[in-house]
């Protein structure tokens, strides 16, 4: 097959399948069926789990362990990106964590809290945690690779409303298989199903993708341990061409404290509205649950696309600190919510600046970056940036959680997050400019 060419439509759509077909470890487990059935494994109404020779709030641990997943990611993959450089195959890095995480999300299938299965269950949580956001790392870097600046925005928010309708549709095919049990033990081997769909899902539709997508040059060249730390150096190169790009720094800035706060939202609002709001019982529970999940995933589809378009009347700077201004009113409101009909407002009001502020925040940083043929190691700082601020957000989160015993208390604090991520962001230049120390 030859090459497509930078830019044609095919390989634009081949890139953006990509959402499509990850989307759905987000939405399934991620958000939605894996937290509640996480939750129903309790039984009793103090949920305490016995892990690591410790013992833990329910949520705290999968919190902690969230956090432990990403710290690994943020170290590991400047070094992955700098064997890949070197290799001259960026894809089948992307095929590896593709396939570390279908899997995981299979091997969730056999999910179990006792003292004997729990440290297994969460490898099988770790690895589809890790083969998600590992697999990003190298998918965002083909971003400048495969599409010209004027088409970035726009391509990159096609990947993200791809994701989510592909993710409801199978959310949807859970849904009709979970609720069509009436029994406590059938609804739980029907989410233990729903598991194995989405491993498979994302290992068969990501290889539309895999054909597409260009595989780079081969060099041949054997990786010794020089290479192995390359990334790392590449890394601090990156950060030494960052301090004479006032403006590229100043963003970046901005964006790992409002992208620790939004991912920590994120990873975490299943298990907020599972424990804090008043559903009444276990099937309304799940039933509002997923319905929440649903709303936000359609809304986040129109989201992705209006937020598009304003970035181009307004700017996206001036479009992202509309946006975070959104988010903080939200962590607000979430500490006082109690009802399911307000849980719904705001899963409605997520889902429209959800979508919006990822897709933004990826193609400014795009469109900010110089012009280099070395668009992997700009887009590993990026990806060790997010990392390393959601392991500050969720170790912070778990924290204020398992001491207060309340997620309110945890969320109302990421309000702060997002007041700073709007002050810094308004320091922004909007031009590019050299730095002057």
């Amino acid at each position: 097959m030859n090459q497509l060419k930078k830019g044609s439509k095919k390989l634009l759509n081949a890139w953006a399948f990509y959402d499509w077909a990850n989307s759905v470890y987000t939405l399934t487990i991620a958000s939605s069926i894996f937290p509640i059935f996480y939750s129903s494994l309790f039984i009793s109404e103090i949920k305490i789990v016995q892990a690591f020779g410790m013992e833990f709030k329910s949520t705290a641990l999968i919190t902690f362990v969230t956090a432990f997943t990403f710290l690994v990611v943020a170290f590991m993959s400047p070094i992955l990106s700098g064997i890949a450089d070197y290799v001259g195959n960026k894809k089948n890095f992307l095929k590896f964590f593709c396939y570390v995480g279908s899997a995981g999300c299979i091997g969730l299938y056999w999910f179990d809290i006792s003292s004997n299965g729990i440290h297994l269950s969460l490898l099988f949580y770790f690895m589809g945690l890790i083969g998600y956001w590992g697999s990003l790392v190298f998918y965002n870097s083909y971003l400048p690779d495969i599409a010209y600046e004027d088409q970035q925005d726009a391509i990159s928010a096609k990947g993200f409303s791809m994701g989510y309708i592909g993710s409801v549709l199978l959310l949807i095919v859970n849904l009709i298989m979970v609720m069509s049990q009436d029994e406590g033990a059938a609804k739980m081997q029907m989410m233990r199903y729903s598991f194995v769909t989405v491993g498979v899902w994302w290992a068969l539709f990501s290889q539309y993708s895999f054909y597409y997508l260009p595989k780079g040059t081969s060099s041949g060249n054997k990786v010794t341990r020089a290479i192995v730390f390359n990334g790392l150096k590449e890394l601090r190169q990156v950060w030494k061409q960052l301090k004479q790009d006032l403006r590229l720094k100043r963003y970046l800035y901005a964006f790992f404290v409002f992208s620790m706060a939004v991912q920590t939202i994120m990873l975490v609002a299943v298990y907020f509205g599972e424990e804090e709001i008043d559903w009444g019982g276990d099937s309304e529970k799940t039933m509002g649950l997923i319905i929440s999940i649903l709303v936000i995933q359609i809304v986040a589809v129109f989201g992705a696309i209006l937020t598009s378009r304003a970035s181009s009347k307004y700017g996206n700077i001036k479009t992202l600190i509309a946006v975070n201004v959104v988010w903080m009113c939200l962590c607000f409101y979430a500490f006082f919510m109690k009802t399911p009909l307000q849980f719904y407002i705001a899963a409605s009001v997520v889902g429209l600046v959800m979508g919006g502020i990822q897709a933004l925040a990826r193609s400014t940083y795009s469109k900010f970056l110089p012009q280099t043929d070395d668009t992997t190691s700009y887009f590993s700082f990026y990806d060790v940036a997010e990392k390393i601020g959601i392991v500050f957000g969720m170790v912070i989160f778990a924290t204020i959680d398992q001491v207060t015993g309340s997620m309110r208390n945890a969320i109302l604090f990421l309000f702060v997050f997002f007041l700073f991520g709007i002050i810094l962001l308004f320091r922004v230049p909007k031009h590019k400019t050299a730095e002057s120390n």
